[in-house]
């Protein structure tokens, strides 16, 4: 594990550093993380305009609806960027950082071919996602698009679930049963085993960067084949809920319902806060000094962080944010009148203003901005819970980084201790990464995967007279075809094994074609008959290469291609074989160019 990153706040622990990414006025990677975050906040505010600072960007690709390669990403100054470029930035700084560290222990490594990586996305990241992350990948020099086994993709709440069936016991916080002190529960199951495990943590942090964990776990001990558990994985930026299932006796997984989830992360209590500050010192204002004071702006922000990680259901005291001077100054200026005057006027009454230049924030206000988020990760699963393939669920793991808050945790708790064991791996914010080696260790791992959608591409078949609607009738060459018919390869929420392949075989239209362009159609429902039909989208597509047309005697051969597509990967994948010749043709499936 590497230990620590360089920067970072007082009083917060690092082993994660934020997505944030500072390019230089004339767009070249200038530093990542906290090293980012903090020399942007050292520059000069009229400097600062021509610089780039993107923060939290992950989440964009997730939700723009159509993601293609040359989605823009807007940096804070407003000047936007390649989305694809920002990635890789982000991505080739990660890259040189772990090959450095592992070169000081391996001086002979290749990194070339020596080197597996392993990149973990939400499990409900869509295929652009997952496809535009192996093209930012590709562009920052990882691997190289001649060898993309190279490369892994891991669904996030997968690979916690792998490892959270590794864990040894005493890794563990059960939420669910808490002691008992002379007849009245006891809070000590969460609070003092937090600190705890915050003190082994603060602990090993100062032993040497790498800690190697060996051995199977004690809990795998406990669970036996068929047992069905959730992983609830709460990120920053998405909730990504997951069941699986344990198969006998390899221990492989079995997901058992489609990955869901949303996008309520930690970042929603930020935005709840700025929505607070709106409501206080008016729309237009905040919009205003973000723009004009934004390393005032994120100094705001890391303050809000501190006090955020420190929020807990049985805190009754007050929290205090303290305000850059800059923000004050900007107000009275902007506005002509005093911050403290806002404060007064304002409908919000859970604040107050300090006289030491601070925002008083009562913890009921606090509470209400964790509310909105937590009760949408409480319902989603709860909703899960409710679905018959998922009944007999006996553990509830919480993992991710929010995971490690304690409003979030109380609250999940509170809500499923009856139903199921609520437990919390001890270094949660880790739990994804420790789980995405074991998946690059062993990708087989996880067996059988639901398909999150229908897919299935359009093609001609005969028309039939009373089956076929009349407009969907084409005359070609004397014979009646039906057209826009949905070719279904895989059902929405169908049990999808590892080596599972369909497989189709097409024609080329023209004699002498060169390249055939199949369009991949898909669906949340089942019932699909036509690509026209309501809720079909068009999301990608397949090319296959025909290689130079073979003759006999002078006379062109009517070709065959058979393609074969797999779907229990994480990834679609696609490959092409030329019938007659028994040769591979190159065959890509595109996700990114609508």
């Amino acid at each position: 594990m590497m230990r620590k990153w360089e920067g970072g706040d007082p009083g917060v622990a690092h082993q994660k550093t934020p997505t944030s990414l500072l390019l230089t006025p004339d767009k070249a990677f200038h530093s990542f993380g906290y090293t980012a975050r903090d020399f942007y906040h050292d520059l000069d505010p009229e400097e600062a305009r021509d610089w780039l600072y993107f923060e939290k960007f992950k989440m964009k690709i997730h939700s723009t609806s159509d993601l293609t390669m040359k989605t823009e990403l807007e940096a804070l100054n407003g000047k936007k960027v390649q989305a694809l470029e920002v990635f890789a930035h982000a991505l080739r700084f990660f890259k040189e950082h772990a090959v450095h560290e592992l070169k000081e222990q391996c001086p002979s490594l290749r990194e070339n071919e020596g080197i597996r990586w392993v990149i973990t996305v939400p499990a409900i990241w869509k295929q652009p996602a997952k496809q535009f992350m192996r093209e930012a990948a590709y562009l920052a020099g990882l691997v190289s698009p001649e060898y993309p086994e190279q490369l892994l993709i891991a669904l996030e709440p997968e690979a916690a679930s792998i490892y959270c069936r590794k864990l040894r016991l005493h890794q563990l916080i059960d939420l669910s049963c808490k002691a008992f002190f002379n007849g009245y529960p006891t809070d000590r199951s969460v609070d003092s085993s937090f600190r705890q495990a915050r003190e082994q943590l603060r602990r090993s942090r100062h032993s040497r960067t790498f800690l190697v964990e060996t051995g199977m776990g004690e809990l795998w001990s406990e669970m036996q084949a068929g047992d069905r558990y959730i992983v609830a994985d709460c990120g920053g930026g998405t909730v990504d809920l997951t069941v699986h299932q344990i198969e006998q006796p390899q221990g492989t997984l079995k997901e058992l319902y489609k990955a869901s989830g949303g996008p309520y992360g930690a970042v929603g209590v930020d935005l709840a806060f700025e929505k607070m500050l709106c409501k206080i010192f008016g729309e237009d204002f905040i919009q205003t000094f973000k723009v004009k004071r934004p390393a005032a702006w994120v100094d705001l922000m890391i303050a809000f962080e501190a006090r955020k990680r420190t929020a807990a259901p049985q805190r009754s005291n007050h929290l205090n944010i303290s305000l850059p001077f800059s923000f004050i100054d900007f107000y009275r200026r902007h506005t002509r009148q005093n911050v403290e005057t806002a404060l007064r006027k304002s409908s919000v009454n859970f604040v107050k203003w300090s006289s030491q230049g601070m925002l008083r924030m009562s913890s009921e206000a606090m509470n209400e901005l964790f509310q909105p988020t937590i009760q949408q990760i409480v319902q989603h699963i709860g909703d899960l819970m409710k679905k018959p393939e998922v009944k007999g669920i006996k553990y509830l793991f919480l993992v991710g980084g929010f995971a490690e808050s304690p409003m979030l945790q109380n609250a999940v708790q509170s809500a499923f201790s009856e139903v199921c064991r609520v437990i919390i791996p001890q270094d949660v914010g880790l739990t994804i990464l420790k789980g995405a080696v074991l998946f690059g260790i062993d990708p087989t791992i996880v067996r059988v995967r639901r398909s999150p959608l229908t897919y299935g591409v359009g093609v001609l078949n005969k028309f039939v007279e009373g089956k076929h609607p009349k407009e969907k009738l084409l005359m070609k060459e004397g014979k009646n075809w039906c057209t826009d018919i949905f070719d279904k390869f895989v059902s929405v929420d169908q049990s999808v094994a590892l080596g599972d392949i369909v497989q189709r075989s097409y024609c080329p239209a023209r004699l002498g074609q060169r390249k055939i362009i199949i369009n991949i159609y898909c669906s949340s429902s089942d019932d699909v008959v036509y690509i026209t039909d309501p809720g079909v989208r068009k999301c990608g597509t397949i090319n296959l290469d025909l290689p130079d047309v073979d003759e006999a005697n002078g006379k062109v051969l009517r070709r065959e291609i058979k393609a074969s597509m797999q779907f229990g990967d994480t990834e679609i994948k696609v490959t092409a074989m030329d019938v007659k010749t028994s040769k591979i043709v190159r065959a890509a499936i595109d996700f990114l160019s609508n």
